[in-house]
């Protein structure tokens, strides 16, 4: 294992009764970085980070995590890590500062330096007014936040995020990435893993693409990205009939790729430069009002669906199924 490395998974499996969860993979995490685990609900993303934190026994492979190897004692390394899972475990009776303690005094701290770090990071998520009302009490953004705090309270070198954004409102979700960011920063490596294509562009230095529990890419936000530099998208909006006029377009332009963003929108793709006029002209020709059209530069999303085969619109409907279960 490279000293620059701070996770090395090799052959790493897990089934449950029939169905073959985690097959095989193989990755490496660098220290200092952020490592985005990016696939719709159920790839295997929850499996594969219960396992890098003894939650769950791998079947096979082996798992090595700050130099130590986990792969017979799962908990050897639990002094390196902190585990932010995707459904809270903190206890709802407590209030926010019993939980924060109660998690620090789990990792040895002595009463003064755990009330202090705890009132540091009540200050730091914005819960300070909070710190005595009991968690249960909490909403699902204030949650999330004192989730991640516990999560932190030792001050781990190594990080374990599942799903930290999924079905908090928008501005909890803004600074918690503002949080994972400046964690960072400071030195802390991260393992991400998120359904979230735009919060993985934001925040990662690398991503691994998983889909039916195998691995099927893994590089740099920048050279994923490069895999779209040839393309020339231009977004259309109009007053209504946008799936119609999309195949229109398909059946009269056998060299451009149409797809229908919402019944006001479509989305023109080329390999070649689009010349936006003569499309216009050729929309407005067969009765469309078009009160728009501007270039976009592609983003990960279109890398994501080109190397998993997994339409954008799938990864949309998790999206706003996690938004409505996200409630409060």
């Amino acid at each position: 294992m490279s000293t620059d490395t701070a996770i090395e998974v090799r052959g790493l499996c897990k089934r449950f009764a029939e169905v073959q969860a985690v097959v095989g993979i193989n990755f490496d995490v660098l220290k200092d970085e952020v490592f985005g685990f990016l696939g719709p609900n159920g790839a295997g993303k929850t499996t594969t980070i219960n396992m890098l934190t003894g939650l769950a026994r791998p079947d096979e492979g082996t798992i090595h995590i700050g130099g130590i190897d986990c792969t017979k004692n799962l908990r050897s390394a639990q002094h390196l890590i902190g585990v932010v899972p995707d459904e809270s475990n903190l206890y709802p009776e407590l209030t926010g500062f019993e939980n924060l303690t109660f998690c620090a005094a789990l990792y040895g701290l002595g009463k003064k330096q755990r009330e202090s770090r705890a009132h540091d990071l009540l200050e730091v998520f914005g819960l300070t007014q909070a710190k005595g009302r009991t968690f249960g009490g909490y909403s699902k953004g204030m949650k999330r936040k004192l989730t991640l705090a516990a999560g932190i309270i030792h001050k781990p070198p190594i990080l374990f995020l599942d799903e930290p954004t999924s079905g908090i409102d928008v501005a909890s979700a803004r600074q918690i990435r503002q949080l994972i960011s400046g964690l960072n920063a400071s030195g802390t490596t991260i393992f991400l893993t998120t359904h979230y294509i735009e919060e993985a562009e934001r925040l990662c230095n690398r991503i691994a693409f998983i889909v039916e529990g195998r691995i099927v890419r893994t590089d740099t936000v920048e050279d994923l990205m490069q895999k779209t530099d040839g393309r020339h998208v231009v977004e259309f909006a109009m007053d209504t009939g946008a799936s119609k006029l999309c195949e229109t377009i398909k059946e009269a332009f056998s060299d451009l790729r149409c797809q229908t963003v919402s019944d006001t929108a479509i989305r023109v793709e080329s390999r070649e430069p689009l010349h936006i006029g003569p499309l216009v002209r050729f929309l407005e020709d067969r009765g469309a009002e078009i009160s728009e059209a501007r270039k976009i530069r592609p983003s990960l999303e279109d890398v994501f669906v080109e190397v998993t085969g997994i339409e954008s619109s799938a990864m949309k409907r998790e999206k706003e199924r996690a938004k409505m279960a996200g409630g409060s």
